[in-house]
């Protein structure tokens, strides 16, 4: 439930932020008529990831046990490389977000109404896509319960708050180091749904070595316990797992998570007075 709550937090509140600049900055100058053209992208962003989660979770239905192995297995890994790029991006992009969408609204205004709503589609659509897909293969991973939905409910519902607070001025927030930890937060929970995955495609007979266990904790950590139910939810811990399970998540997390500190510690040059503190905080 963790998990989600946190997936969902964070992409809630990258396209709560990236609405509120845009809403607030076609009022401040004076374009309120394109207000109701940017909630209609949103809103068909918003339907667009609804259906896109449906068709994950309904789609495979009635098809073969390996089938659906291989679809959650593959799916799992697509997961973990968008949210991969998507903390990569962030982290290269996030004091110029502002001033990027200033340009993007003052084209897209200059282009007529249908580009402001087109230009909103896409940048909460990108986010609904992802969470979408993110969520669904952390539901799979953590099994078919309600919670991973409760939980990435509550962490959008924190998410649309946060965003409108900090957007009128309400709550300062280091997002800087929000981002940053929530992002090694994401790239321990991804490594554990790239191991997951790994494990659908050794069920699906794609890859080898299903019963070639590195461990076998079961006894210790049994899956129903509360501690196993809550490892389970947060780091995607299986107390069962492959040797090809374990050198997976291992290799994820010693080239991910170095790759990224470097990149957040690296220093970063000099941005232009009107480019400065880009996020709201």
């Amino acid at each position: 439930m963790f998990a989600n709550f946190l997936i969902g937090l964070r992409e809630g509140l990258e396209a709560a932020l990236v609405v509120g600049i845009l809403v607030a900055y076609l009022v401040r100058t004076d374009r309120r008529s394109l207000l109701r053209w940017v909630w209609l992208g949103v809103g068909v962003a918003v339907a667009v990831s609804a259906a896109f989660g449906a068709l994950l979770t309904y789609g495979p239905k009635g098809l073969s046990f390996e089938a659906q192995e291989l679809i959650g297995g593959g799916l799992s890994i697509v997961a973990v490389g968008f949210i991969t790029w998507m903390v990569f991006w962030m982290a290269r992009t996030a004091r110029t977000l502002r001033a990027d969408l200033h340009g993007r609204a003052d084209a897209a205004a200059a282009a007529g109404p249908v580009a402001v709503a087109v230009l909103a589609l896409l940048a909460v659509g990108r986010e609904g896509l992802e969470t979408a897909l993110f969520l669904w293969a952390g539901v799979r991973a953590t099994g078919d319960t309600t919670n991973p939905l409760v939980g990435a409910l509550l962490g959008l519902a924190t998410a649309v708050v946060l965003g409108v607070l900090i957007t009128r001025g309400a709550v300062r927030l280091d997002l800087a180091k929000f981002f940053t930890w929530t992002a090694v937060l994401l790239i321990i929970v991804a490594a554990g749904v790239l191991a997951y995955g790994v494990h659908d495609l050794q069920e699906a007979d794609v890859l080898p070595g299903l019963n070639r266990l590195a461990f076998d904790v079961s006894q210790q950590i049994p899956p129903s316990s509360w501690y196993g139910t809550l490892l389970k939810g947060t780091i995607n811990f299986s107390p069962a797992t492959t040797w090809l399970e374990l050198c997976v998540w291992f290799a994820y997390l010693a080239v991910v998570l170095p790759l990224f500190l470097r990149r957040v510690r690296s220093p970063r040059p000099a941005a232009a007075p009107h480019h400065t503190q880009e996020i709201p905080a």
